[in-house]
């Protein structure tokens, strides 16, 4: 097999979540890589059948290939907090229901914690997962995975970000939630900034 590369490629990154695209394009876009989403082209979202992030992220990225006939990359994501036994994991988003209700999300992950007892923040702690599965039209497939480490705080805490950030501490974030960091300060300790830099090593 060839060397893979994304040099002067067009990446289509499989989501309609205008957040998690423009974290891509604020990491590809300095490199020279082009990137359009899922959303932006109306490409349909396949259902996610499979219990672990790299089932989800492979039906994703597949579904969107075989559509756009692009290089692609999907990203399954979750926070896993240990007091729930990895929970919410594959299932994150479902828990902010079909509105995608993020306060909503967050006020369960808090009522769990509470209903385990869970005050502290070595009880609390959680990680941000973040696998890619990088899918060439030719069936080349590249998987990288990122974490995140940190603890849950409530209440919620900062107006940037999205999805499950104002009440996640990552450790390096000097106390403060994904959502009190600027998107440099996030892209430089986030889940996803890891595993981008993975992918970055082998394909740029």
């Amino acid at each position: 097999m060839s060397a893979k590369t994304l040099k002067g490629e067009t990446l289509l990154i499989a989501t309609h979540n205008k957040g998690k695209l423009e974290e891509f394009r604020q990491i590809f876009g300095p490199r020279g890589v082009e990137v359009t989403s899922a959303g932006e082209r109306g490409l349909g979202e396949p259902a996610e059948t499979e219990n672990t992030f790299i089932g989800n992220a492979r039906i994703k990225a597949t579904a969107a290939m075989e559509a756009s006939g692009l290089i692609t990359i999907a990203d399954d994501s979750g926070l896993c907090v240990d007091a729930l036994d990895g929970a919410p994991g594959v299932y994150t988003a479902d828990w902010a229901g079909p509105s995608r209700d993020w306060t909503m999300a967050m006020r369960t992950v808090e009522e769990k914690l509470q209903a385990k007892g869970a005050t502290t923040p070595a009880a609390r702690r959680a990680t941000f997962n973040c696998t890619l599965v990088v899918l060439w039209p030719d069936g080349s497939e590249r998987i990288f995975v990122g974490q995140a480490p940190g603890y849950l705080t409530w209440p919620p805490r900062g107006q940037l970000g999205h999805g499950y950030d104002p009440m996640f501490v990552p450790d390096g974030g000097n106390g403060r939630t994904f959502a009190e960091l600027t998107a440099d300060e996030k892209n430089a300790i986030s889940h996803r900034a890891r595993a981008l830099d993975l992918l970055m090593k082998e394909l740029l």
